[in-house]
């Protein structure tokens, strides 16, 4: 992943351009293998075999019942030019230059419409498989990407353990094997998965697997040959990592139908995601990133520009997504995130800066669909931000709740006091 995209303006916030390079080693002199080494250290018992890192203990891997995805929109979305409020006039007067035309928007009901850029995800709206939860976010405003980014992927606030919610997750879940959790398109672990619990992360299906396989087969045995029977904690780990590229053989044998999505990060990574979901080797949370969404400048209008081509290319690639689930889809739901929203008011850049309450978009199966969230109005908005009406552990406690019906709410989301946000059936 990268800061930006091609043709997008640079972001302007040193934040999280900073994050993107500590994240990515660009810019710093940090090299891949350098960030992969990084997350080697701080994952304690893991293994990075050629540009895949494992944490995990040995287990033999058998079909998941569900499947979640969480794509995190990551440096900050624009829920409100996402998910219009037509209806709210306050909108239209605090953003005279960036806001979208009531008559451009897609899929209205009385408040909301979708942007002009987001017609892939049409079909499926009206199929009943994508649903938004409005004025969503975290219960109490963090405007740094850092600290934002951290606070929601632990999401157990006040907490000074290092354990994400979807490692909590897979924890609550029957098994304990190496393919439980997976990054996709990225070769770091993120904080949502990290904790004692199995995990892995890959850009690529190809980059799972030992260096000399193939014609060279003789260093991958000796390798087998070298850690057999080794019961140190690293011995422990390696024992992990060879069962799960074993498994994952599955997965190198299903077709990739790369081509059917758009060529940007968020495409190529779900195109990864789809193959891992159909190889059914277990895999039940997979994370995806699609970065660039920082714009405090230059974000465009209903027509092109910054925010038009994010929103576009969001709404392709998980449409493909989604189609290309084959018998899977049953399985699998898709739930975004973001470290927070944008402010109500644009700012003299033609943009917006930090702000509090955002949109979520919950897709695949089990969803309700539809508009939910219980919509605050902008002309009460305290600093000029979206107000938070939502906590957005409700509706991913809403997800796995009605997914993961064995899993421990409490245990996923410590402290939380449900409610229901009606995106899920049966919930």
């Amino acid at each position: 992943m990268t800061a930006t995209t091609a043709g997008s303006p640079q972001p302007c916030c040193d934040e999280y351009a900073a994050m993107q390079r500590s994240a990515y080693g660009t810019a710093t002199g940090v090299s891949r293998r350098g960030v992969l080494g990084g997350a080697l250290a701080l994952a304690g018992a893991s293994t990075m075999v050629g540009g895949a890192v494992v944490t995990a203990s040995p287990a033999m891997a058998a079909s998941a019942a569900s499947v979640l995805v969480v794509v995190s929109l990551r440096g900050g979305s624009d829920g409100l030019n996402m998910v219009v409020p037509h209806a709210d006039p306050d909108y239209y007067r605090a953003r005279p230059n960036i806001a979208i035309p009531s008559d451009r928007l897609l899929v209205k009901d009385g408040m909301f419409g979708l942007h002009p850029a987001m017609a892939a995800l049409v079909p499926l709206w009206t199929a009943g498989q994508v649903a938004t939860v409005h004025a969503a976010g975290l219960p109490v405003a963090n405007r740094s990407h850092f600290d934002a980014m951290e606070e929601i992927e632990d999401a157990d606030p006040g907490s000074r353990a290092r354990v994400g919610w979807l490692n909590r997750l897979i924890g609550t879940t029957p098994g304990d094997a190496p393919l439980q959790g997976f990054s996709a398109g990225s070769s770091m672990i993120p904080t949502s998965l990290f904790g004692p619990r199995p995990a892995m992360s890959a850009d690529r299906v190809e980059d799972v697997g030992l260096p000399g396989a193939g014609d060279e087969g003789w260093r991958e045995a000796s390798v087998r040959t070298l850690w057999s029977g080794n019961r140190t904690t690293l011995g422990r780990s390696m024992a992990a990592t060879l069962t799960a590229i074993d498994t994952f053989g599955a997965v190198e044998a299903t077709e990739d139908n790369r081509d059917a999505y758009p060529g940007n990060d968020l495409g190529r990574a779900l195109a990864t995601a789809a193959r891992i979901i159909r190889g059914d080797v277990g895999v039940e949370v997979i994370t995806v990133d699609q970065g660039d969404w920082d714009m405090h400048s230059g974000a465009g209008g209903p027509d092109g520009g910054w925010m038009y081509g994010n929103n576009e290319g969001f709404a392709e690639a998980v449409a493909a997504f989604l189609g290309d689930l084959g018998t899977q889809a049953p399985k699998v739901t898709l739930v975004t995130l973001s470290e927070f929203g944008r402010r109500v008011q644009e700012n003299d850049n033609y943009g917006t800066d930090h702000g509090y309450g955002n949109v979520m978009f919950v897709a695949g199966a089990g969803v309700r669909g539809g508009y939910h969230g219980r919509w605050p109005g902008l002309g009460n908005s305290y600093d000029s931000d979206l107000t938070v009406t939502t906590d957005y552990r409700q509706v991913l406690a809403d997800i796995v709740q009605a997914r993961f019906g064995g899993a421990s709410i409490p245990t996923v989301f410590p402290g939380l006091k449900r409610q229901s946000t009606g995106c899920m059936l049966g919930v």
